[in-house]
């Protein structure tokens, strides 16, 4: 049976996509060409920001001091699911070397990038975790060199986001925001290196900047607005699901929310509770909820498990919660989310913030294609191979055998000069 929509979203008028690649473009250019003068112009125009650019070593090394000290063993104990998990990541891909023929060897090899700009969101939130998530990651990869940019506020860098990516591994930080801070970091501006792959979430003006740039600069992914999709039956707790969707339209207004159930008492029961919880958080936040799920929230009525599985897998979600029964049977049948999130005693809340895995994940369902940010972003693999000289006859006649039927004789002759005589010269001997 079809799908039932208890609520749909009307979703939101066009941005103004071609309006935003025009402006990312011609700032672009002009920050090419004027290079750090035009960053400090942006910065004071766009951010209000007119004190220095790069933050002092001593200022990232003593940040922690600004703050509780609870906090500062919270971001630690963050950092440390962060570092332990990136780790596992690095250690199960691995190096090798294989003897495909006799004499015929190839391999792999995992090569650290030389430098990763790492960007921070500003704007309505301190974006601690965004900070840990990205810089720990590249570090755990092997990079050498770890730049970050974020947005200064009218105080500067909030210090618990100065101390997060001082923990996590960046010795150089630039208080730039939006195309400039991309920019910066992928031209290495003010005294640090050019980026060889940007990573981390940022507005449209930010994704579109690092789509414009990708070709020469490596990117993690383009990302749109932040999604969550929770997938729940008889089973689920309403408070518990209402209170999760009400999180992630925290984020704002463009933030997509879905909920679908097979158990209508429980779509209904959570339809109530949305409204009521997101008028309970201060605002900001509340304006934020609430136009998120007026918006983009949709809730809907599922036939099976079967039914919800496949709608999450043409929706490709960036975040999928599963609150239902047989987490095990979840974990094997979904094929397409940034990150999974199995059982109630789990939240999105918990992978943003602190539980280990990396919250930089594919959005706008790209998540049919791709995962999400981690330690293969900062890492090239690359390949080799050698010949001995008990591989050459077949190697060599296969090879320039196929290169003519191509029509490339100089390929051809190629292969067959490692040959003694080669064949195309015996003719002439």
């Amino acid at each position: 049976m079809p799908v039932t929509y208890l609520k749909t979203a009307p979703g939101l008028p066009p941005e103004g996509a071609a309006d935003i690649k025009d402006t990312v473009q011609i700032m672009l250019a002009r920050l090419r060409a004027g290079g750090e003068e035009a960053a400090r112009d942006y910065a004071r125009r766009l951010d209000g920001w007119q004190q220095e650019v790069v933050v002092p070593e001593a200022s990232l090394a003593r940040a922690h001091r600004a703050l509780p000290v609870t906090l500062v063993e919270d971001i630690a104990y963050a950092h440390a699911n962060i570092r332990a998990f990136a780790e596992a990541q690095r250690g199960s891909v691995q190096e090798f070397e294989v003897e495909l023929r006799p004499g015929l060897r190839a391999g792999q090899r995992l090569i650290p990038v030389d430098c990763a700009g790492c960007y921070v969101p500003g704007g309505r939130y301190a974006h601690i975790a965004s900070a840990l998530m990205t810089v720990t990651t590249a570090r755990a990869a092997g990079v050498a060199q770890v730049v970050a940019a974020t947005p200064p506020g009218p105080e500067g860098i909030p210090p618990a986001v100065l101390h997060a990516l001082h923990l996590a591994g960046a010795r150089r930080v630039l208080a730039l925001g939006g195309v400039q801070g991309i920019a910066a970091l992928a031209f290495g501006l003010f005294g640090g290196p050019a980026a060889d792959i940007l990573a981390g979430p940022g507005n449209a003006y930010v994704a579109e900047a690092k789509r414009q740039l990708f070709g020469p600069v490596g990117i993690d992914m383009v990302a749109g607005p932040t999604d969550v999709m929770i997938l729940a039956d008889a089973s689920a707790d309403p408070q518990r699901v209402a209170a999760d969707l009400v999180a992630q339209a925290e984020h704002g207004a463009t933030s997509p929310c879905w909920l679908v159930t097979t158990h209508r008492p429980l779509a209904e029961a959570v339809l109530a509770l949305v409204p009521l919880l997101a008028e309970a958080l201060p605002e900001p936040n509340r304006a934020a909820a609430r136009a998120a799920w007026a918006q983009m929230g949709e809730v809907m009525l599922a036939a099976s498990p079967e039914e919800m599985a496949d709608l999450a897998d043409r929706y490709a979600p960036e975040h999928l919660h599963v609150m239902a029964a047989d987490p095990g049977w979840w974990r094997g049948r979904l094929r397409a989310y940034g990150s999974l999130f199995l059982g109630a005693e789990t939240t999105v809340a918990f992978g943003d913030k602190a539980a280990g895995p990396n919250h930089v994940l594919p959005t706008g369902g790209a998540a049919r294609h791709t995962g999400g940010l981690s330690v293969l972003k900062f890492l090239k693999c690359v390949t080799w191979q050698q010949a001995a000289p008990a591989a050459l006859p077949e190697l060599a006649r296969a090879s320039a055998a196929i290169s003519r039927a191509e029509g490339m004789e100089g390929h051809a002759r190629s292969a067959e000069a490692r040959l003694v005589p080669p064949p195309h010269l015996r003719a002439c001997g």
